[in-house]
C-alpha cells in the first residue's frame, strides 16, 4: 500500500491491511494527541502532520514495514542513542511488523517535534 489515493486520513486507515490498522490507529491517535497547531493532511499517498505549511511527521504502511517520517534533523540528532538501535533511513524510522512499533518512543519524538520550529530536510 505504499502510496495510496485516499483523499483523507479516515479513508487511508480504511484501506489499510487489517493486521495493520490498530497500530496505524494509535499513531494517528498519538499524532493528534502531541502535534498540536499542526494540521492533518494527506502529502504523498500519506497521513502527514504540518505546521505552517510545512510537513514535518508523517506516516505510512510500506510493503515491508511501518514507516514514521520524522522530517526533523534537529530531533533525530537529539534521539540519536535511542534511535542507534532502530531500523533507521534518511528521515524514516521503519518497523518491520505492528507489534514491533515502540508507542513510547514515537510519542517522545512526537513531543520533541511540537515543542519547537523547525526546518525539515
Amino acid at each position: 500500500m505504499a502510496r495510496s489515493d485516499a483523499s483523507d486520513v479516515d479513508g487511508y486507515l480504511a484501506e489499510a491491511p487489517e493486521d495493520r490498522r490498530a497500530v496505524l490507529s494509535a499513531l494517528r491517535r498519538l499524532c493528534r494527541a502531541e502535534l498540536t497547531g499542526f494540521d492533518e493532511v494527506m502529502e504523498y499517498g500519506m497521513p502527514a502532520y504540518r505546521r505552517g505549511g510545512t510537513v514535518e511527521i508523517a506516516f505510512a504502511s510500506q510493503k515491508q514495514y511501518l514507516s514514521l517520517y520524522l522530517l526533523r534533523t534537529d530531533v533525530r540528532d537529539a534521539f540519536a542513542d535511542r534511535l542507534a538501535g532502530q531500523d533507521m533511513g534518511k528521515g524514516c524510522l521503519r518497523f518491520r511488523s505492528p507489534d514491533r512499533v515502540d508507542l513510547d518512543l514515537v510519542r517522545d519524538l512526537l513531543r520533541a517535534t511540537a515543542a519547537t520550529p523547525g526546518t525539515p530536510c
